[in-house]
């Protein structure tokens, strides 16, 4: 009997290692995290390697800057008005048709490539390291592509014979004019769980926004703060940023998350005759490793080892860039209007020296960002240049919300 149940163990274990070994993986690619973002090196056609921001909220590769070294050969077909979230006016790109997108041993071809006639996102200096554009979701076509977090790789595998790997849920996603959707479930503050409707959005640099126009939105909580959400394509968006219960998705449910709420002038054009409910953003998607299955309209999710880390928030209200690549001279860009830096007299165009007694030379900007989110009962102390004398502040850093 023991060796029976041996031999059926044993055949078991044979069984999920072939079926495992189905999942043939056609190339393995490393990525930078910078920030929340996924970072791939990407030549087009017969450029110079190229650092590209991994974007499932834009459909089509976007070239937004180029540098000293890099170089690029591409054929424009037509100019045109590009719509996306903001306050501003329409965006106008260049449109080049067919061309090959390479990373690492994978080559994808047929793709089109925008170029930004004005560089409104200043990707390089928000990021602290150059940055040429965004990948956007057509990089998912063809191929079944895993993220994978927790050991920084991009995997794509053929579609054939795909099988679910162990400790992965999945579920359906609707694609819609190449982009990607998916149902989560929201816990209000005044009701049950509602389903709703969110696009996958790798660029956008938040845990997830909703929309704030129908009869169906998202209640805003009571217990919030306004400020500037980020930039899209149409300009700047603000709104304001609170707390939820919980999100889910699927059976995996993160709790009190910071969520924002756009203004609704940002966000009417697209909100508009269209039944998406918001955007589910970088800060939470990285808290998984996830699969994207276009052809099937299959997302694959696993927590990772960012699933319970705690959920902070810009409580300084600062926004900041790096001027320079590779010596950190931080400069203050935004100031969110009452906020604790406006309160301490901080000014759009200071440069930031120290924070807390410490040199920012000795922090990358993602570093410095994140003094920005710390609550403490004490101050946080900053020396800032401007007009070339240096001036000590000191800013109130008990959260809000």
């Amino acid at each position: 009997m023991r060796k029976f149940t041996f031999l059926v163990l044993c055949s078991l274990f044979l069984f999920a290692c072939v079926a495992q070994s189905k999942n043939k993986i056609v190339a393995s690619i490393p990525f930078e995290m910078v920030g929340s973002y996924v970072v791939i090196v990407v030549r087009i056609n017969q450029s110079t390697p190229l650092k590209m921001i991994l974007d499932t909220g834009v459909r089509n590769t976007i070239l937004t800057e180029l540098h000293r070294n890099d170089n690029i050969s591409l054929t424009y077909s037509e100019l045109r008005d590009l719509q996306g979230l903001g306050k501003g006016t329409g965006l106008n790109a260049y449109i080049c048709y067919g061309n090959t997108l390479k990373a690492g041993k994978i080559e994808l071809p047929d793709r089109t490539v925008m170029v930004l006639q004005d560089d409104i996102f200043n990707l390089s200096r928000l990021a602290g390291t150059e940055i040429n554009g965004l990948l956007g979701s057509d990089f998912f076509n063809d191929h079944i592509i895993q993220i994978d977090y927790t050991t920084r790789r991009i995997k794509f595998y053929e579609q054939g014979n795909f099988r679910v790997p162990r400790a992965y849920g999945v579920m359906p996603m609707f694609i819609e004019k190449q982009k990607m959707f998916i149902q989560l479930s929201v816990l209000e503050t005044d009701s049950a769980k509602r389903n709703i409707k969110m696009l996958i959005d790798t660029g956008a640099q938040l845990n997830a926004w909703f929309q704030t126009l129908t009869n169906k939105a998202i209640n805003i909580p009571e217990k919030s703060i306004h400020g500037r959400i980020g930039e899209g394509l149409n300009g700047e968006i603000t709104g304001y940023f609170a707390r939820v219960p919980q999100i889910c998705i699927a059976n995996f449910c993160v709790i009190n998350p910071i969520v924002a709420f756009p203004d609704s002038v940002a966000i009417a054009g697209i909100v508009q005759n269209t039944d998406r409910d918001g955007t589910i953003g970088s800060q939470l998607l990285s808290r998984f490793n996830l699969i994207i299955d276009t052809y099937n309209k299959l997302f694959y999710f696993k927590p990772n080892y960012n699933f319970n880390k705690a959920f902070l928030y810009n409580i300084a209200g600062i926004e900041i860039v790096n001027i320079l690549f590779y010596v950190p001279q931080i400069e203050v860009i935004n100031v969110w209007k009452n906020s604790p830096a406006e309160k301490a007299g901080i000014k759009t165009g200071d440069l930031i020296t120290e924070i807390n007694a410490e040199s920012v030379f000795n922090f990358t900007l993602s570093q410095v960002r994140g003094f920005f989110e710390r609550s403490s009962k004490k101050p946080m102390k900053m020396k800032i240049q401007r007009d070339g004398k240096m001036i000590h502040v000191e800013v109130d850093m008990k959260a809000k919300i």
